[in-house]
């Protein structure tokens, strides 16, 4: 065996096996080092994949050729999009997987990615040459060499778990802690700190008495996260929501001496955006009761997911509290929740490649920057994936804009303000979310994912296709008129103001009561020009309509981001010594010089740079 390559990847979840599929792709030799191959795309939290931002994450990863979409529509037991009686902006996949499935699908994918190894081991120490990261050496004495290499660690790093007042080291619930890692990584100068997260109780679908619970069914569309369009393998299962009760809370505060989170056991911090029981009932001391999901694990399991009870506390006062609900009152469990803390990486040391700006050819992806989800994990990975190619053939990095994807977003959060708490990615963190919308991620990156090798070139036919269609019917709609006398009749039966004077079919789909599958019915040729692939027909039509119903907003965001875009162009790495500019403020001096922008647009977003502050750079540049 060689065990000598171009790119190697550390830790084999969501952001490991995204980074190691994206390299291979390109054509670097790839290997993937990871601790349990039966375990690889593990889901350790929810088995959920999607949400608010996050479905757009996934829809992007898919338009840059990854996987995750991919495995999420093999495994998926139900479907839903968020957020559907607002605007397209914020409308946002999501899917309930089959935990076992997902991982032996992501399995499946790796073994059919042509120039990747899987090598199950524990990486123990980061082997670094004159400034360069060169490979790892393992718990076992290997040595695997490498031009870069890519750290996605999870929450492995030193993880120490904790239930109640017990706690023991361990990356999940039963499997072991990475221990070495974190240090040969910071005795380079790279800063390492503690962060916290947690899962809820599983529970035994026998024991639950659905009838006290609200049932949460599937939707059916033709909505889905992969652009390829493969089918839905699994029979759809229904969730169910219920409540926690005032006799569960009182359980809950009266041992709350014995809560890890609030007896000072543990000292870093958790995710904001999700957040234990306990934690709600001192936050929000006035509910009477929080939401909870029961969610199943897969098609054939009785483990179910319980939604909205993540917790720390001791076992039996997590199963006592749960008793006081009564969809639960008999309810077994076949673990508790638990906490886990885990070190991360400061990420305002990296570049915008994720490549660390200290030791060269170490990129780092996932919660080993401070980030919480799979979907983000996803994102970063491909980004890291593509990069680590990309330096071991000495090109430019790949560098994703803030008005080009969410991920870009997320990249550029993470780099330049860093991370106090877990980052979640919302919707609200994008500045351009009418131009990142999960129906046209395609339309955004496709074309640069076949650019740089990632996407073959049915996907590129796949979607020339789709953007021909979609041109033709907005192409139609500009430029045919329709006359009152034609179709006043309609529009009154659907609610809207009658024409005086003919007008272009786009002009009446950009009216709120008025969709392009009414106006097929009662126009002449749109129906026919509508017409497309039947699997894709929808897809189409509902890209074609949201163009030309949001028009104006649309082409009102890009003006605003190309403004933004000559701040991009201004580059000032290298250009000051922040320490002397005594014309900027004491806190713009010290952010410009811990975060050294690479461009004035980044400088301008570091929290502590005043607007101020930047007209003083322009000044300096002479422009």
């Amino acid at each position: 065996m060689k065990l000598c390559y171009d790119v190697l990847v550390i830790g084999g979840g969501h952001a490991g096996c995204e980074a190691a599929t994206a390299s291979a792709r390109m054509g670097a030799k790839t290997c993937l080092v990871t601790m349990d191959m039966n375990k690889i795309g593990q889901m350790s939290c929810n088995p959920a994949i999607g949400g608010i931002a996050k479905g757009q994450i996934v829809r992007e990863i898919d338009a840059l050729g990854g996987q995750m979409g991919l495995v999420t529509d093999a495994t998926a037991i139900q479907f839903r999009m968020l957020n559907k009686g607002k605007g397209p902006a914020v409308w946002s996949p999501r899917a309930q997987c089959d935990r076992g499935k997902f991982i032996w699908e992501w399995r499946r994918a790796l073994d059919r990615t042509p120039n990747l190894d899987l090598w199950q081991d524990q990486a123990e120490e980061l082997l670094v040459e004159n400034g360069e990261a060169v490979g790892v050496r393992t718990i076992w004495g290997v040595e695997l060499r490498a031009k870069s290499v890519v750290v996605t660690a999870g929450t492995f790093l030193n993880g120490l778990l904790h239930i109640g007042r017990r706690q023991y080291p361990g990356g999940r619930c039963a499997e072991p802690a990475v221990t070495g890692l974190t240090e040969s990584i910071t005795r380079w100068g790279i800063r390492a700190a503690r962060m916290k997260t947690g899962t809820p109780v599983r529970l035994d679908k026998r024991t639950i008495h659905f009838e006290d619970t609200e049932e949460q069914p599937g939707e059916h569309d033709f909505h889905q996260f992969s652009y390829l369009r493969s089918q839905h393998a699994l029979k759809s299962l229904p969730c169910w929501t219920c409540y926690t009760t005032p006799e569960a809370h009182d359980i809950l505060r009266a041992d709350i001496a014995n809560s890890p989170l609030f007896n000072g056991q543990i000292q870093s911090t958790g995710p904001r955006y999700c957040p234990s029981i306990e934690t709600k009932l001192v936050t929000f001391p006035d509910k009477e009761q929080h939401p909870l999901f029961i969610e199943p694990e897969g098609e054939d399991t009785n483990e179910m997911y319980l939604n909205g009870f993540s917790s720390s506390m001791p076992m039996e006062t997590q199963l006592r509290a749960l008793r006081q609900i009564p969809a639960l009152r008999d309810v077994k469990i076949y673990r508790p929740g638990y906490a886990i803390e885990y070190d991360y990486f400061d990420p305002t040391q990296l570049k915008h490649s994720l490549e660390s700006k200290i030791v060269g050819g170490l990129f780092l992806a996932g919660q080993v920057n401070g980030t919480t989800g799979y979907e983000e994990a996803g994102g970063q990975g491909t980004v890291a994936g593509i990069n680590a190619a990309l330096y071991c053939a000495d090109s430019k990095p790949f560098v994703m804009k803030r008005d080009e994807s969410y991920i870009g977003v997320l990249i550029d959060d993470l780099t330049t303000k860093g991370v106090d708490e877990p980052y979640r990615m919302f919707t609200s963190r994008a500045e351009y979310r009418i131009l990142l919308r999960q129906d046209d991620a395609d339309a955004r990156l496709t074309e640069t994912a076949y650019r740089l090798g990632l996407a073959q070139r049915d996907r590129y036919d796949w979607w020339m296709q789709k953007k021909l269609s979609i041109e033709r019917i907005v192409q139609f709609c500009n430029e045919t008129a329709v006359k009152p006398s034609e179709i006043n009749g309609a529009l009154e039966a659907l609610g809207t103001t009658p024409l005086r004077v003919s007008c272009k079919i786009a002009d009446l789909i950009g009216r709120p009561q008025i969709t392009m599958n009414a106006l097929a019915d009662i126009i002449p040729g749109l129906r026919a020009v509508m017409n497309a692939p039947e699997n894709r027909k929808e897809e189409i039509c509902e890209g074609a309509e949201i163009r030309i119903k949001y028009k104006g907003y649309i082409e009102r965001e890009k003006m605003v981001a190309d403004k933004m875009h000559r701040l991009e162009d201004i580059q000032i790495k290298g250009r000051f010594r922040y320490s002397e500019l005594k014309e900027i403020s004491t806190e713009g001096r010290q952010k410009l010089e811990r975060i050294d922008p690479d461009t004035l647009a980044q400088a301008s977003r570091i929290p502590g740079v005043s607007p101020s502050d930047i007209n003083v750079l322009l000044i300096l540049l002479g422009r």
